[in-house]
C-alpha cells in the first residue's frame, strides 16, 4: 500500500505497511479501486452533460464514494464491495444513455472498461494492481498536482454529500468532480492546466460549503452566542461525535422525555449554537477536548456513543458495545444504526448507569458564525480604529495527535491582549477553553464553528474588507491553519482561490506536495510553514505595524 493523504503520515513521505489512521493495506487497495472505477465513471459522466444527459443517483453516489476514501472513515473491507459494483453498474448505465445521446463512449484508459472482480479478496488484488488514481507516469510535479485535485475533491465530496442530505444541491458541483476526475485519464494537460484545475476546486469548494452552510442555517437556524457547560448533569446520557447536524436533531427529537442528556463530542460542540437544536432542553452541554484523548473520553463515558461522519479514531475492542454509527463511520463490530432510527442507542444509554453526579467545569462560548459577528460590525469596526484592536488571527484546522500541535495553544496564548483570535474546526480543541477576556464586549476568543463554515469565516473578512474600503489581503488579519485530511485541503484550496496571502501552515507540510509546486505557491501566494508561536506574531505584527 501507499497513502500519503493525512498530515499524519508515516515519516512524513507515506505510509507503506499500514495507516498511521489504522487503514490496513487491504482497505487501502479497495480505497484505490474504487477511485480508478469513480474515474471511469467520470469519464461517462463528463461526456454524458455535454451531451445533455446528467444522472442524480451518479451524482449521489459519487460524492458517497469519494467521500468513503476519506481519512478516518470506514475501515471495514466489506464496506467497499457493493461501492465497487455499484460504481460499475452506474457506469455502464451511463455509457448506455450517452452512447443513445450519441456522445463518445469510446476511452482508451482501463477505468472506463472497468469489470470488478466476483469476490473481495479478486477486489483486493484489482486494487493493488491498479494502485493509486494519479498517473504514475506522469513528472513529479504533474502528479503532485493529480493527488492535490484528488484530495481536494474528496473534501468537496464531503461537503457536498452533506449539503445534499440537507437537501441542498448544485449541478456545478457534481460537474466539477467528475470533469476533474476525468481529467486524471488525460496525458495531454500541462501544468499550467493541472494548476487551473486545483484552483478550479478551491472555487467549487467554495461553492460546496455554501451550500452546506445554507442547509444547515435553513433547517436550525443561524447561530447565535451561546454558554455551553463543560461538566454533566446527573443521569442517562448519550454522546455524538462528528459533523452530522441531521443526526443530531434526530438523536434529540428521539430522545426527548426519556430522562437522557445528549453531550456534544468533538466538531459537534458548534452545534449548541444553532436555535432549532438548542431548544431541547435535554441537549446539556460539551463532553471531551482534543483529538488525541478521544480512545480515553470515550471509554470514560458512562452511557452510549454516537459518531456520525468522518470521526478520528477506531475505538478500543472494549468500547464496541456502547459505540453505534451512521453514515460513513464504522468498524468491523461497531453497530451501525440506520435509517435514522436511533432506538438501539437510546435503549443502549438507558442500560449503562449515566453520571452519578452533577460536575461544574465551566462553559465556553460558541456561536459567532457570520451573522452574529456582522450584526456587530460597526462595533469591531470602531474598536479597530480607536485601536482597541490592533489584529486578527484566524487559528483554525484539524487537529491531530502528532507532537508539534501545541504550537496553535502557545500562539493563542501569547497573541497579544489587543488582539481578536478568530477559531473553526476541531483545531480549536487545542485552546478552546481558554479565557482571553473581552475587548470592549467583544470576546477575544470567537468561535465560529465547525470546519466547513470556514465559508463563515470568508464572508466575515469580505465584510470587513468592504467595511475597510480595502482587499482581505490588506485588512489586519493574518490566517495561521492546521492541517489534517482532505477536508483541510479542500479549504486551503478555495483561500488561494480566493487570492488570500500569507497563510502559515503546519504541523507540517503536506507529503503531496513537490518542490517545484511549493515554490509556485510560495511565490505567487506567500504560503509558509509555521516555524515557532514567538517568530511568526513577530513576522506577522512587525509587518502589519
Amino acid at each position: 500500500m501507499f497513502c500519503n493523504q493525512c498530515e499524519q503520515t508515516a515519516k512524513g513521505t507515506g505510509c507503506t505497511v499500514q495507516g498511521v489512521c489504522g487503514k490496513k493495506p487491504d482497505v487501502a487497495a479497495l480505497q484505490d479501486l474504487l477511485l480508478h472505477a469513480l474515474k471511469g465513471l467520470s469519464l461517462y459522466a463528463n461526456e454524458g452533460r455535454r451531451v445533455g444527459i446528467v444522472d442524480p443517483e451518479v451524482n449521489a453516489f459519487t460524492c458517497e464514494a469519494m467521500f468513503s476514501t476519506l481519512t478516518n472513515v470506514n475501515f471495514d473491507p466489506a464496506r467497499f464491495q457493493p461501492l465497487i459494483n455499484r460504481c460499475a453498474e452506474l457506469a455502464a448505465r451511463m455509457k448506455d444513455k450517452v452512447a443513445g445521446a450519441g456522445g463518445n463512449v469510446n476511452f482508451s484508459d482501463p477505468s472506463a472498461a472497468f469489470k470488478p472482480a466476483a469476490d473481495l479478496a479478486g477486489l483486493v488484488k484489482q486494487g493493488e494492481e491498479a494502485g493509486m488514481v494519479t498517473d504514475r507516469d506522469a513528472g513529479p510535479d504533474i502528479q503532485s498536482l493529480q493527488q492535490i485535485l484528488v484530495y481536494g475533491i474528496k473534501g468537496v465530496a464531503a461537503y457536498a454529500d452533506h449539503a445534499r442530505i440537507l437537501g441542498q444541491e448544485d449541478d456545478k458541483v457534481y460537474a466539477f468532480i467528475h470533469e476533474g476526475m476525468a481529467a486524471l485519464t488525460n496525458k495531454d494537460l500541462s501544468l499550467n492546466d493541472w494548476v487551473g484545475l486545483v484552483l478550479k476546486c478551491g472555487e467549487i469548494n467554495l461553492r460546496a460549503m455554501e451550500l452546506l452552510d445554507a442547509g444547515n442555517t435553513g433547517a436550525y437556524g443561524h447561530p447565535v452566542p451561546t454558554e455551553v457547560p463543560l461538566g454533566h448533569k446527573q443521569g442517562k446520557c448519550i454522546l455524538i461525535s462528528g459533523h452530522d447536524l441531521k443526526d443530531l436533531a434526530d438523536l434529540l427529537k428521539q430522545t426527548e422525555g426519556k430522562g437522557i442528556y445528549v453531550y456534544t463530542h468533538g466538531e459537534m460542540l458548534p452545534t449548541h449554537g444553532y436555535p432549532e437544536l438548542k431548544k431541547y432542553k435535554h441537549f446539556y452541554g460539551h463532553y471531551g477536548t482534543a483529538w488525541q484523548n478521544q480512545i480515553k473520553e470515550f471509554g470514560d463515558f458512562p452511557g452510549a456513543i454516537l459518531m456520525t461522519t468522518n470521526c478520528i479514531q477506531k475505538p478500543q475492542n472494549s468500547y464496541i458495545d456502547y459505540i453505534f454509527t451512521t453514515g460513513l463511520v464504522g468498524w468491523p463490530g461497531a453497530k451501525h444504526v440506520k435509517n435514522g432510527d436511533f432506538g438501539p442507542v437510546i435503549e443502549k444509554a438507558l442500560a449503562m448507569p449515566g453520571f452519578t453526579s452533577d460536575e461544574d467545569k465551566g462553559s465556553v462560548m460558541v456561536g459567532f458564525a457570520r451573522n452574529t459577528v456582522m450584526s456587530v460590525a460597526g462595533k469591531v469596526i470602531d474598536a479597530v480604529k480607536s485601536g482597541a484592536i490592533k489584529h486578527f488571527f484566524l487559528v483554525a484546522g484539524c487537529d491531530g495527535a502528532k507532537p508539534g500541535r501545541n504550537y496553535y495553544t502557545e500562539f493563542v496564548e501569547k497573541a497579544p491582549a489587543d488582539s481578536v483570535i478568530l477559531t473553526l474546526a476541531c483545531g480549536k480543541f487545542r485552546f478552546f477553553d481558554k479565557k482571553l477576556g473581552d475587548i470592549g464586549g467583544i470576546p477575544r476568543l470567537l468561535d465560529i464553528g465547525q470546519c466547513n463554515d470556514a465559508y463563515s469565516a470568508v464572508q466575515i473578512a469580505v465584510a470587513l474588507a468592504k467595511a475597510f474600503d480595502c482587499g482581505v489581503n490588506d485588512l489586519p488579519l493574518s490566517l495561521v491553519l492546521s492541517w489534517y485530511e482532505q477536508k483541510a485541503v479542500a479549504i486551503l484550496l478555495s483561500l488561494l482561490h480566493l487570492g488570500i496571502k500569507d497563510i502559515r501552515l503546519g504541523p507540517s507540510l503536506p507529503a503531496f506536495i513537490s518542490p517545484n509546486v511549493l515554490d509556485v505557491l510560495v511565490k505567487n501566494f506567500a504560503i509558509k510553514p509555521i516555524t515557532t508561536p514567538d517568530e511568526d506574531l513577530a513576522a506577522i505584527l512587525n509587518k502589519t505595524a
